[in-house]
């Protein structure tokens, strides 16, 4: 398996499901254009790749923004009753999808299956002019899920089915350099369990817990 060096900082961290970092955060939103007109005109996001029925996509609308190393999915339905659109109708606009950049996307879903997570996407080669991607997934709190990307054989511009997104409105960046954290709203009662998960299932080390009556837990790979 081809893999990347990267500095361990945490003993703690295991690497048994080697991570290189954050691919794209995917948004389910109800409206994906005026979204990305948001985060274009607010943060400073650069247009990056579409999806859509331009490019043969009958089921969604997604468009790809970029600064720096953030990637931002914004994704709508283009259907009525379809389970984006259940997604948006129960918790609004926000993320589904947590994506993680690994070496080997096969290896990454086999292992995180044997050490307890629930299955989501089974591994998935997808392919155009520009090289293959292999895509995979598993469950973790809530309706959230982690796809984990291995793209080391694609040149495309983002995934195989979307095509370069270049429209005039360009807005300057604001300075934002890639995601630091995120924050994980989970079940009352049921933190210890998902920090456990995160340790046990992806090789997570806990760097620091906030308790006060309510517990709040940070870890890192």
């Amino acid at each position: 398996m081809e893999t990347t060096t990267i500095p361990k900082i945490f003993d703690e961290a295991k690497d048994f499901m080697p991570i290189n970092g954050t691919d794209y955060l995917e948004l389910y939103v109800s409206n994906s254009r005026q979204a990305a007109h948001y985060y274009q005109t607010a943060f400073g996001f650069q247009p990056l790749a579409y999806s859509g029925l331009e490019t043969g996509n009958k089921e969604t609308q997604s468009y790809v923004l970029v600064q720096d190393k953030i990637r931002l999915v914004l994704t709508s339905p283009l259907k009525s009753g379809t389970e984006i659109g259940k997604h948006i109708d129960a918790h609004g606009d926000g993320v589904k999808v947590i994506s993680l950049w690994v070496d080997d996307a096969t290896y990454a879903y086999n292992t995180a299956m044997e050490r307890g997570a629930k299955h989501f996407m089974e591994p998935t080669l997808e392919s155009d002019k520009d090289g293959k991607i292999i895509r995979s997934g598993i469950r973790t709190y809530g309706e959230t899920v982690h796809i984990f990307v291995e793209r080391k054989d694609y040149e495309g511009v983002f995934l195989p089915g979307y095509r370069s997104w270049t429209p005039d409105y360009q807005p300057s960046a604001v300075g934002l350099k890639y995601v630091d954290h995120m924050v994980g709203n989970v079940e009352l009662g049921r933190m210890n369990e998902w920090v456990d998960f995160y340790k046990d299932v992806m090789g997570f080390a806990q760097i620091v817990s906030f308790d006060d009556k309510d517990i709040s837990t940070e870890y890192t790979a």
